[in-house]
């Protein structure tokens, strides 16, 4: 397909990816369900693999048509920006659910919980030992990854390599911590509603932090190569965007569940 257009769209190539990642998901939902029920994972191992392999071909490929390729014009970038507003605003409605089940059964806790909250036998975690320190640690984060942007916005290249390199290693910080709580914790997944929203609701959050992680990862690597001007930069505002949401549905977490649940 020729590069050449008299207008500012970009019509994608044939792809294999599509293909790929929709296979790979399928696997790994099937592997999901076969670890449920058989304990095996090796279903899931693979579709996790395809799933990964897809991804890193699928968004090499658009790093290459936004920079060597020249594709991603003032139109196509505009595009891609609402296209991730969408998804961040698709995320929120997605912890509101979690939010609006945490909330049904606090506010009104059932005679099967004792009609206490938190229900009875749970030992619920301190909120000033390690979710405050994540607060604070993501809450550094959101500093560091802003404090990146400006820097990239004033051609300073380093600053902004050293801004992202904080954010990153505080992403996995934040991470291992949470691991060590979950390792630590007094109750699981299925000790009554308490555990089944924590868990949920935290889980799914940490895994959004590995990925906004990953995804500044990418950045760090794509500015250490000189992907990104001053001017055209929007794969390392997108993961700025998901950080700060990320950022902010933990707050959200720490105040409802950590500080008044408890």
């Amino acid at each position: 397909m020729s590069t050449h257009s008299n207008h500012p769209f970009h019509l994608v190539d044939y792809s294999p990816w599509p293909l790929t990642g929709a296979i790979g998901a399928m696997i790994m939902v099937t592997g999901l369900v076969k670890w449920f029920h058989q304990y095996n994972m090796n279903l899931l191992m693979i579709g996790i693999i395809i799933t990964l392999l897809t991804m890193i071909q699928w968004w090499r490929d658009v790093i290459r048509e936004s920079t060597f390729q020249g594709l991603h014009t003032y139109v196509v970038t505009m595009g891609l920006r609402w296209g991730m507003i969408l998804f961040i605003t698709s995320e929120v409605f997605f912890f509101l659910s979690f939010f609006w089940g945490f909330f049904h059964s606090s506010l009104s806790p059932t005679i099967e919980l004792g009609n206490i909250w938190p229900p009875i036998g749970i030992q619920p975690f301190n909120p000033l030992q390690i979710p405050f320190l994540n607060t604070l640690i993501l809450l550094t984060s959101g500093i560091t990854v802003t404090w990146a942007h400006h820097s990239l916005m004033e051609n300073n290249y380093y600053q902004a390599l050293q801004g992202l390199f904080f954010t990153v290693i505080l992403g996995i910080y934040f991470t291992i911590l949470q691991g060590f709580e979950y390792i630590e914790s007094p109750f699981t997944i299925s000790d009554s509603v308490y555990g089944s929203t924590f868990f949920m609701a935290t889980g799914f959050h940490g895994l959004h932090v590995i990925i906004g992680t990953l995804f500044l990862l990418v950045c760090l690597l794509r500015h250490y190569n000189n992907h990104f001007s001053s001017i055209h930069h929007f794969g390392f505002e997108a993961a700025a965007w998901y950080w700060h949401f990320v950022d902010v549905v933990w707050l959200f977490l720490y105040i409802s569940i950590y500080w008044w649940g408890s």
